[in-house]
């Protein structure tokens, strides 16, 4: 039997578990926190993502923990429509829609079908080269920051702020008229479903690294946006409200193995956050990577090559076109210009 070591117990690390398991792989997750973290806010599932799930057995778990999202719309902070999102145009072609969760709530589903006893907490990997010598595969899915990036892959790509921080929470008790995103200078503000009577809220804002700003500010950011944004920052709780700068990868890696050494997730390609497919993106690497080593009858060199060769140029231009995205949508000038274009432009 192979075996297979995890560095980090995120949406990535515990399904790549999963869909190892499934095809006969001993797998051990490290994790440095005391715990492994189960917060966040709203996830969108995109179908392709859902099937891949569904091909793990956890189809109808995720079906049962997830509502559909099917119409939302860019406006101005003075309520103007500019665009409709393709949502709609998404479920067309998939045959279902987009569909949304909690992390907190995916993590739980992902751990129910891990065995606890191949977790260790706590742990914080010092020398990821120790890890080689009795593993026949070595996973990073340890986030931006990744040690085995760093240990593997040398130091040439590292994390590079991304000039903005995002904001999120939820709301409970209240479904807005309209979901979607309102687009101003330098900032963002959008709402999305997340369960019933669940509204998942978050906000992207231009600001210098390092600038340490409150919740009062974010609420005097948007004091003059359109209902019901300022509303819903003033039921925003400070305990409840998740605050982080943003962190891409630069330059992105060259490839995203090396031996017998693989990189998933964030720690291969972190992204600016306009699109929100970090936690998708991290899904199907978990996915493709078990489903290259399964076909490769054993050949790991082979897996990792094709694995690379698969999920490196699909997640590139994921994180290329979240980066013009968020950069549109938090544009510090020539916003007249995007809006007008924004509402040129289909779905």
């Amino acid at each position: 039997m192979k075996r297979a070591v995890i560095v980090g117990a995120g949406v990535g690390g515990l399904t790549t578990a999963i869909a190892l398991r499934a095809i006969g792989w001993k797998v051990s997750i490290y994790e440095r926190w005391p715990e492994v973290v189960a917060e966040g806010t709203a996830l969108g599932i995109q179908p392709g993502v859902q099937a891949g799930l569904a091909s793990l057995g956890l189809g109808e778990d995720l079906h049962e923990r997830t509502v559909p999202y099917r119409q939302a719309q860019i406006r101005r902070p003075d309520g103007r429509r500019l665009a409709d999102l393709p949502l709609e145009r998404i479920e067309r072609r998939a045959g279902t829609p987009v569909r949304m969760l909690s992390r907190a709530s995916l993590i739980e589903m992902l751990l129910r079908q891990v065995d606890p006893a191949t977790i260790s907490t706590g742990v914080e990997i010092t020398d990821p080269s120790a890890l080689r010598v009795c593993h026949d595969l070595v996973i990073g899915a340890d986030g931006v920051r990744s040690a085995v990036r760093q240990a593997f892959f040398g130091g040439v790509t590292r994390p590079r702020y991304a000039g903005i921080v995002a904001w999120r929470g939820v709301i409970k008790g209240y479904e807005p008229r309209h979901y979607g995103e309102t687009w101003g200078h330098g900032q963002m503000f959008g709402m999305t479903p997340q369960a019933p009577g669940v509204t998942n809220w978050y906000a992207a804002v231009r600001t210098p690294e390092g600038n340490d700003e409150s919740l009062d500010d974010l609420r005097a950011r948007f004091a003059n946006w359109h209902d019901p944004i300022p509303r819903v920052l003033a039921e925003a709780g400070d305990g409840a409200v998740l605050r982080h700068e943003v962190y891409e990868l630069a330059p992105p890696p060259a490839s995203y193995v090396t031996g017998n050494v693989a990189l998933i997730g964030d720690a291969a390609h972190a992204m600016a956050p306009a699109l929100g497919q970090g936690a998708c993106q991290a899904l199907l690497d978990a996915i493709e990577l078990a489903d290259r080593l399964h076909a490769s009858a054993g050949d790991v060199a082979q897996a990792l090559r094709s694995y690379d060769a698969r999920r490196r140029p699909a997640a590139q231009r994921i994180v290329t076109a979240s980066r013009w995205m968020t950069r549109l949508a938090v544009a510090g000038r020539l916003t007249g210009a995007r809006d007008i274009l924004m509402r040129l432009l289909p779905a």
